[in-house]
């Protein structure tokens, strides 16, 4: 039967409807006031069945305004550590609704991206990751490439959080246009009384792809102690991880390049033919980036009461990271030595560079194997973050917050062997690059208030806000023409150098119309401006940009109703003004093009979203149901447009027009449910999310109309059932699925079961818990139950298991 293009989105609007109208209308248990307040209050909560304001009085610090206005997600530290096989802080969102973290391996550093329910594992800069209020999201760029930005998640150890909030959307006020897809905020642990804690864990990877048949193991120790004593309380962590991760990518071949020669090149056996992402047949030459990485992480926090009403808090965090990432050849010559270099014939075609006589003509050839195929690289990097904060805890008409941080790249190296230098000569040194991004870094500066003016008694609690956020890039690509493992930088390759900076005013208040009726009003205004902008294509050739700057304002505005004893219903609208950053601004996105690969100015993504919820109870079960639409103009991809001043086609970051989604996202929690102990919790999300209006394209104009945004899947789930067996044994058996998705905007990667594919994945962990006494305990996992095969771009793990050992005093 022929459907119209329009029946999905029509039967999504109506089972939307009908499940809000049941959920409204039946009886149920009382609806937790929490899920509109996000505080970190000291006090008792609001009483049940009234959706209340929350009167912030805490200590903690936190990025979350005191009223949330809309959709939060949250998990304790007793659960991340009852159901989470926990080696990075990012593992902590591995179960909530809809978000994904494109987690590669062990201590991933460059390309673990969040992606949420309308942004895909590609748009770092569409969410927010803050730890104690502190940025760890990096928005000096956008996504992965030649420079990846994803969060600094490597600032936080499992073992030091205490809560993680999960807020869906840009709905408050507080935050800039980033917040479009969810706001993630670590609160890490503050001692109220002596105490030290250890952890020893190890992970064991068996990895079978292509030629690769190997077992990668990453190491994990941890320790901390902090007390409080009288006005001053400190906190100290130190962890060091070391892990060996499996190849990421995979030197190929497409047949189709090669030349039918028999007599030309080095005969070689061991490649793969497999299907590329877009069906077509390719060779799979052999492994490469095969990290091996050694972390270390230092946090000290301290924290001190000036008065009954007044505390200081000071953060320091300090980052190591050492990272050589590895390439072997799978081809073998006649003598069953590794082939890295020259012309090589696999079944009868060749694959060379330059020219070779074929049957009497000469044929130049681009395809011989070089340093870049099999490449080495030698990675260090030392960041520190600092964070200084004064804040008020009067709990009268004002309290107000000062708060400061530092994010610096003191030493961002990356080290590589050239083209011109293949394995194994390249082991002990030659020619290669080194890429420098030291002197990196952002800044912020807030100055927040809460004020609860004495109107109608207490019925409105209004957050109001100052805002200074300042990003700098320096990121310089040299030559090294001696020792590229040892030498300092030689001659310029290229450079990208740049600030922005984002000043914004907000204010948003939380009003109680009555004990059923709750209204959340917000509006942002933001003054944007980017300088100092300059991009070298080499010693020879740049561009100095000029400065220029904008203004938004974004408005927010929610409303909830107590529909029923146990009902509550939500309705959020917010809009979102997500500026360019330094790196799609100046940042080369292909060396093709010469002067013309940047576009300094790029237009803004700007966002309205809506969200329409209904959260109830049932007993021991807690259900929500959302229906999210996102309406996106100019959002920010890379792609190609005709540049009527170059008179050619140009690949650069460009804007989209017009990008839809719209969908369901349903989640469930239940305690001690069908039998004493059991915890469960479940989500499903379905999204629509499709490119509207376009001029620019991948392969032909128009060839991405009506196609898949990037990286976001039409169904996601997740489910964690938890069996407290008694006060010392609890055993986790817990599932994730995400649906078929594209990597391209054209969506011409058909086949995601390949290397640069993107797939379909449907993955089991499972956790067991031994607390064997009040200070000792051990844990048992296995990720990646069904060893399921799948990918994104790069492979993820396959099978893994782990074991760790805590003690706690």
């Amino acid at each position: 039967m022929f459907r119209s293009p329009r029946a999905p989105r029509r039967r999504v609007a109506r089972a939307c409807a009908q499940a809000l109208a049941l959920i409204a209308l039946a009886p149920a248990l009382p609806a937790l006031a929490c899920e509109d307040c996000g505080d970190d209050s000291t006090e008792a909560a609001p009483p049940r069945h009234t959706l209340g304001l929350v009167q912030v009085q805490g200590r903690a610090p936190s990025s979350l305004p005191s009223n949330i206005p809309t959709t939060r997600e949250s998990a304790t530290r007793e659960e991340i550590a009852r159901s989470v096989n926990a080696m990075d802080a990012e593992d902590a969102l591995k179960y909530f609704p809809s978000l994904l973290v494109r987690k590669r391996y062990i201590g991933d550093y460059n390309h673990a991206i969040l992606s949420s329910r309308a942004s895909g594992t590609g748009n770092s800069a569409r969410s927010a990751v803050y730890a104690d209020g502190i940025l760890l999201s990096n928005y000096l760029g956008n996504g992965v490439g030649g420079l990846s930005f994803p969060p600094r998640w490597g600032l936080v150890t499992p073992e030091e959080i205490e809560r993680v909030d999960v807020m869906y959307g840009p709905f408050s006020a507080a935050y800039p246009g980033n917040s479009a897809g969810a706001v993630v905020d670590y609160q890490t642990r503050m001692p109220t009384r002596f105490e030290a804690h250890a952890k020893l864990g190890t992970t064991l990877q068996p990895f079978a792809l292509y030629g690769t048949h190997a077992t990668y193991r990453a190491w994990q120790a941890s320790a901390s102690v902090g007390s409080r004593d009288g006005a001053l309380s400190w906190w100290l962590n130190l962890n060091r991880t070391d892990s060996d991760g499996q190849p990421l990518t995979f030197a190929n071949r497409l047949l189709s390049n090669g030349v039918a020669a028999p007599g030309v090149g080095t005969p070689v056996t061991g490649a793969w033919r497999v299907p590329n992402s877009s069906g077509q047949p390719w060779f799979m030459l052999g492994s490469a980036t095969q990290y091996s990485t050694r972390q270390d992480h230092l946090k000290l926090k301290l924290a001190y009461e000036l008065s009954p009403t007044l505390s200081a808090s000071y953060v320091l965090g300090l980052w190591r990271n050492d990272a050589d990432g590895r390439s072997q050849s799978d081809l073998r010559d006649a003598n069953g030595r590794p082939v890295y270099s020259g012309a090589i014939n696999i079944d009868g075609l060749a694959f060379f560079t330059g020219p070779q006589s074929i049957q009497g003509k000469t044929v130049v050839g681009t395809q011989g194997l070089s340093g870049a195929d099999f490449a080495l690289t030698r990675e260090q990097s030392r960041h520190a973050m600092h964070g200084l904060s004064v804040k008020s805890h009067r709990g009268g008409e004002w309290d107000w917050e000062l708060a400061a941080s530092l994010y610096d790249y003191q030493k961002d190296d990356k080290r590589q062997n050239g083209a011109a230098n293949p394995q194994p000569a390249a082991w002990s040194g030659g020619p290669g690059t080194l890429a420098d991004g030291s002197g990196t870094g952002w800044n912020t500066l807030a100055l927040k208030g809460i004020w609860r003016p004495a109107l109608g008694a207490g019925r409105h609690v209004l957050d109001l806000g100052l805002q200074q956020d300042r990003y700098t890039l320096r990121y310089r690509n040299s030559e090294i023409a001696g020792n590229y493992r040892e030498d300092g930088p030689g001659a310029l390759l290229s450079q990208v150098r740049g600030h922005t900076r984002l000043r914004s005013a907000y204010l948003q208040d939380a009003w109680l119309i009555d004990d059923d009726w709750k209204a959340h009003l917000g509006l942002r205004a933001e003054h944007w401006r980017a300088e100092g902008g300059r991009t070298d294509f080499s010693a020879s050739q740049g561009i100095a940009h000029a400065p220029r700057s904008e203004t938004h304002l974004s408005p927010k505005a929610a409303l909830s109703w107590q529909a029923s004893l146990d009902t509550v219903l939500k309705a959020s609208l917010g809009r979102a003004v997500r500026m360019p950053t330094v790196g799609e601004l100046y940042g080369a996105t292909s060396t093709s093009n010469a002067l013309y690969i940047n576009d300094p100015l790029l237009r803004p993504e700007k966002s309205w979203t809506a969200e329409l919820s209904a959260q109830q109870e049932w007993g021991p079960v807690q259900t929500r149901l959302t229906y999210f639409a996102e309406r996106t103009r100019d959002a920010l991809y890379a792609q190609t447009v005709y540049d009527t001043a170059a008179n050619k086609n140009i690949s650069r970051v460009q804007n989209i027009e017009r990008i839809a989604t719209s969908g369901l996202e349903a989640a469930l929690t239940a305690t001690d449910w069908l039998a004493r102990g059991l915890d469960l919790t479940a989500s499903l999300t379905y999204a629509d999310s499709r490119i509207r209006r376009n001029s620019g394209f991948v392969s032909t104009p128009g060839d991405t109309l009506g196609k898949w945004q990037p990286n976001i899947p039409r169904w996601r789930a997740t489910v964690v059932a938890s069996y407290r067996v008694n006060e010392q044994w609890s055993a986790t058996l817990a599932g994730r699925y995400s649906g078929r998705q594209y990597r391209t905007l054209n969506n011409a990667d058909t086949h995601g079961q390949a290397y640069m594919g993107v797939s379909s994945f449907a993955s089991v962990d499972a956790r067991l818990l031994w607390r064997i006494s009040r200070q000792w305990s051990a844990a048992l996992g296995i990720d990646n139950l069904n060893d399921c095969h799948y990918w994104n771009f790069h492979p993820y793990p396959q099978r893994s298991y782990s074991a760790e050992l805590k003690f706690d005093l």
